[in-house]
């Protein structure tokens, strides 16, 4: 295997995760190892170049009359292993590091000359101005090189119009134009933009010193093949750019199919729905491509099958209305149900079939005090009351997955504040709601192995009523349209949550018990499928991700040199 079977094959790894990204650094690691183009004997050897640049940079400096002292590598500094006719020498060798200016914020200014910041050249972060006149170094004009040092890191080419560059970029001038090619360093740069950032420091905002990076040893070609790799580069970069424009189109179109087919799943025509839906999951293995797609088609199985469209309807089931004045009728504990008012919903209800009807999430709930609570607040249970196992158990936010207990955050506490807590207690069965919908509310059901176990704060504990489907309540708490009502009806300014109150009113479109159990039979089959497509598609990405290095790695051995040039060609 070699670099030109590695391009033949690339169709084959194109969809691994960030395969294009990993390319683009192979094709920088072979070109700065000098594997990207073959040596020739009748080069002038990098070590001339070295000298001339060094007469040039001391004839500056002497001109300039510089007061910074010279900087040299550490003693223990050991050259590069580079190819035979190549050198290697500090940054601070080939190029000036100059320091930006320092700005404060009342200096930054709505005109003058542009002030170029870090955020300007990754982002598209505001433009600031300044009308000081400053030394020319402060200044950078189109073509030089920069080098950004602080948060974001990256060297660039500047390609706008004269600016004064900020604190946080290095300008990069050559000592020698005429002996080193600037391109050459700005792909080395780039190729070391990692390993730059690695070796910087800080906590909230990592940042590299200018002495490390003066000390930054540069393998260096001969000039001449300096050009032949910067055109090799080039050409290859190319190529790259071609191979992410057609992954582009292939998941655009397999975006745009899937949307179609959603769209027509959740507004659907009666005459064509269940040709639609037939169409949609055969479908969906060949146009699913990405873990977020699934997701997709989780929420859209879920917004189906609570909207009565997901299963048809048998005119003998008993409706849900004798199903709710049921749940109504004869209960022992006579507290105060949310009672669903339509006119203080922001948003409308959506229609339903005709043998369904609209409830609370209230009246839904089993007939007992706390069917309907969430965790203690304050210093009722705190993190110093919390205890290495064994113990009794606490859910926290961490453990509600939408619809997946998370078992592997454990925490608890003794049996004292366990049996002083008992409003928050929870049961095997019972489901658990996230009150925070910053994502979303999510909801699952507590497991039968968790034991004795309590929920904390801003985690509700809901029992259904047990003449329900609690796992029919499972789907719908974790579909779009209860997210919506969340989302809506949520209060808080630190943290979103959907408070206990607005939880209670959830509306809640009630099928006919038995239309219940025939919904979650298909919600689960379909979820199953989806598991399948998920397990598939990661087991993929790890077969292409493996692949890929392993192609990588092999690509990268000495053998290859030149058989990158065959492949491109």
């Amino acid at each position: 295997m070699n670099a030109k079977r590695l391009l033949q094959h690339y169709e084959t790894i194109a969809d691994a995760p960030a395969a294009i990204t990993q390319l683009r650094r192979f094709i920088l690691d072979l070109a700065v190892r000098g594997k990207l183009v073959p040596q020739d004997p009748n080069d002038e050897p990098a070590s001339e170049l070295l000298q001339r640049i060094a007469k040039e940079k001391a004839l500056v400096d002497r001109t300039k009359r510089s007061k910074r002292e010279p900087r040299h590598p550490n003693d223990d500094t050991k050259p590069l292993q580079v190819p035979t006719g190549w050198a290697s020498a500090p940054l601070s060798d080939l190029v000036t590091v100059l320091n930006g200016r320092a700005y404060k914020q009342n200096e930054l200014l709505g005109a003058g000359t542009p002030v170029l910041r870090v955020g300007n050249l990754f982002t598209s972060d505001k433009w600031y101005y300044s009308t000081l006149q400053l030394d020319e170094d402060k200044y950078c004009e189109t073509g030089d090189l920069i080098f950004a040092w602080s948060a974001s890191f990256g060297p660039f080419i500047w390609d706008g119009p004269k600016v004064i560059y900020h604190y946080h970029i290095w300008k990069l001038p050559l000592h020698s134009q005429s002996d080193l090619n600037k391109l050459y360093l700005y792909n080395f740069l780039l190729q070391k933009t990692r390993e730059i950032k690695e070796a910087g420091r800080g906590i909230s905002m990592i940042h590299m010193t200018k002495d490390k990076m003066e000390r930054l040893l540069v393998p260096l070609p001969p000039l001449a093949e300096q050009h032949r790799i910067v055109a090799k580069v080039e050409e290859l970069m190319a190529l790259c750019d071609q191979l992410e424009e057609a992954r582009t189109a292939r998941e655009t179109t397999r975006d745009r199919l899937a949307a179609v087919s959603f769209a027509r799943l959740n507004s659907p025509d009666p005459e064509t729905f269940h040709k639609d839906a037939r169409f949609a999951l055969e479908a969906l293995p060949a146009l699913t491509a990405r873990s977020d797609q699934i997701k997709q088609l989780r929420q859209n199985i879920l917004n189906l099958a609570v909207l009565g469209k997901l299963v048809p309807q048998d005119c003998a089931d008993e409706p849900g209305e004798e199903l709710l004045a049921l749940l109504l009728r004869d209960r022992k504990h006579k507290r105060k149900l949310a009672q669903l008012d339509k006119d203080e919903l922001e948003v409308p209800l959506p229609d339903i079939p005709s043998q369904w009807r609209w409830a609370t999430v209230d009246q839904l709930s089993a007939d007992e005090d706390n069917a309907i609570t969430d965790g203690p607040f304050g210093s009722q249970l705190k993190t110093d009351h919390y205890i290495r196992a064994p113990g009794f158990r606490v859910i926290r936010l961490q453990n509600v997955g939408g619809g997946i207990f998370r078992g592997e955050h454990r925490s608890y506490i003794d049996q004292g504040r366990f049996e002083r807590l008992s409003k928050h207690h929870v049961r095997q069965g019972d489901l658990v709601v996230a009150g925070l919908v910053d994502p979303s509310m999510r909801c699952c059901v507590v497991p039968d192995d968790i034991g004795p176990a309590l929920v904390k704060a801003d985690c509700y504990r809901f029992a259904v009523h047990p003449a329900l489907s609690s796992r029919f309540v499972l789907h719908f708490l974790n579909s779009p349209l209860a997210q919506n009502f969340a989302v809506v009806h949520h209060h808080g300014m630190t943290l979103t949550r959907i408070g206990l109150g607005n939880f209670r009113r959830i509306p809640v479109p009630l099928p006919p018990l038995a239309e219940q159990h025939r919904i979650v039979t298909k919600v689960d089959e379909l979820m199953a499928l989806c598991d399948q497509l998920e397990t598939s598609l990661k087991s993929a990405d790890d077969t292409r991700r493996k692949l890929l290095d392993a192609l990588l790695a092999e690509a990268l051995a000495p053998v290859i040199v030149g058989d990158i040039q065959e492949a491109a060609e």
